[in-house]
């Protein structure tokens, strides 16, 4: 637990001034930890990291990440992410029959969806900073206070188990206290620096941030648990990787913005 402690100090140390700057070194930051996070993911499939497809994918992974259109930077390239992402696709498998298999089309599709998944919560990291640092703030606060709700009320009432055969340590009373303590500080964070929103939305909107953060939790927990990890990288002694510190933001972040809290 100290060493958990210690850890997140130092994490937020680091973290927290590229958040308040913002800005390109903000951003050169998100795009570190989102290759670091994919490469992690790419680990856990026994792909290597230097073969053609993790190369293809950490060029895809760029592209989503970025506000910008590609003629923006080459002119003439008038195509979209889109149409950039089914040109991926068709590289993936053309790799395919080059190998003979030996990437197959499984690991292609493993490829692509973590590619996208990494991609979009990344990119709404950019998104939200650059909407204004409340926003970040209190989705950040709000998320820390459901995963420390969580773990104490589990440790201490905890009896009913959530979800057993994907993390045999989480339970249905350490998840209702982590939507609890996110309440708390959802209505602080509303009370001292307000969205113009009521009251009543805010507690709303940090029910589904703490419940989309815990299912975004279980996912990373079903991929170790599927590949045979603890953890998804050893970036952060006590907290494991990038994946395991920023699974719970892969799933709120597009959440908030699909349902325009944040716009």
């Amino acid at each position: 637990m100290k060493q958990r402690i210690f850890s997140a100090i130092i994490a937020l140390i680091v973290f927290v001034p590229f958040v308040l700057y913002g800005g390109i070194p903000f951003m050169l930051l998100v795009y570190l930890m989102a290759t670091i996070g994919l490469i992690e993911l790419i680990r856990m499939r026994k792909i290597g990291k230097y073969t053609i497809s993790s190369l293809l994918s950490i060029c895809l992974l760029w592209v989503i990440l970025g506000d910008f259109r590609p003629d923006d930077i080459v002119p003439y390239i008038n195509v979209t992410k889109s149409e950039i992402t089914m040109m991926f696709v068709m590289a993936l498998l053309t790799y395919t029959v080059l190998v003979k298999n030996k990437f197959n089309f499984d690991d292609a599709g493993f490829i692509l969806l973590s590619t996208i998944y990494l991609g979009m919560g990344f990119y709404y990291l950019i998104i939200t900073r650059d909407d204004g640092l409340n926003y970040i703030f209190y989705v950040l606060l709000v998320i820390w206070a459901s995963d420390t709700g969580a773990y104490f009320f589990g440790r201490a009432f905890g009896k009913n188990k959530l979800w057993p055969k994907i993390s045999p340590n989480k339970t249905v009373e350490g998840a209702l206290g982590g939507i609890v303590l996110a309440c708390i500080v959802g209505v602080i964070f509303q009370l001292v620096y307000p969205f113009d929103y009521t009251m009543l939305i805010v507690i709303l909107v940090t029910i589904l941030v703490s419940v989309f953060g815990q299912i975004g939790d279980l996912v990373e927990s079903a991929f170790k648990r599927h590949y045979g990890v603890k953890d998804s990288g050893n970036i952060l002694p006590g907290h494991g990787g990038i994946l395991d510190r920023f699974d719970s933001l892969l799933f709120v972040l597009p959440l908030l913005h699909f349902i325009q809290f944040i716009s």
